[in-house]
């Protein structure tokens, strides 16, 4: 089983910037896909931005495109998001998920049920 933590989040100002980032643990890690979602209160889980191992595509929200970037760091099994240009809208509740299924990395990499694990979750809020 693998673990997620996320973390990063806080309190930002609008136009400002954070980095999430998301550590896994656990057995020999596989993945092949690691994506970002994010709940708002009172709304569904949507999808940020996904990463898929096997040929290094990204994938955004049309809401984040240009303003946020995924990437990666093998050595230390650890995705980051970075967030700039930070809206109001962006507040909500940030999580890290991944998959060892390459059907579901392709198939479903921007779909929450594309995902296996997940991760606590960590607090994003964006003031204006």
């Amino acid at each position: 089983q693998v673990q997620l933590v996320e973390s990063g989040g806080g309190l930002v100002q609008a136009g400002g910037s954070l980095r999430l980032s998301c550590a896994a643990s656990g057995h020999t890690f596989s993945p092949s896909a690691m994506g970002w979602f994010r709940q708002a209160p009172e709304k569904q889980r949507e999808f940020v931005a996904a990463f898929r191992w096997v040929d290094a595509s990204t994938y955004y929200a049309d809401s984040v495109k240009g303003r946020f970037t995924i990437s990666r760091d093998n050595a230390k099994n650890t995705v980051y998001l970075q967030m700039n240009s930070l809206t109001p809208e962006d507040t909500a509740v940030y999580y890290c998920a991944t998959t060892e299924s390459r059907w579901k990395a392709t198939i479903q990499v921007m779909d929450v049920m594309g995902y296996d694990s997940w991760g606590q979750g960590t607090q994003v809020t964006v003031s204006s």
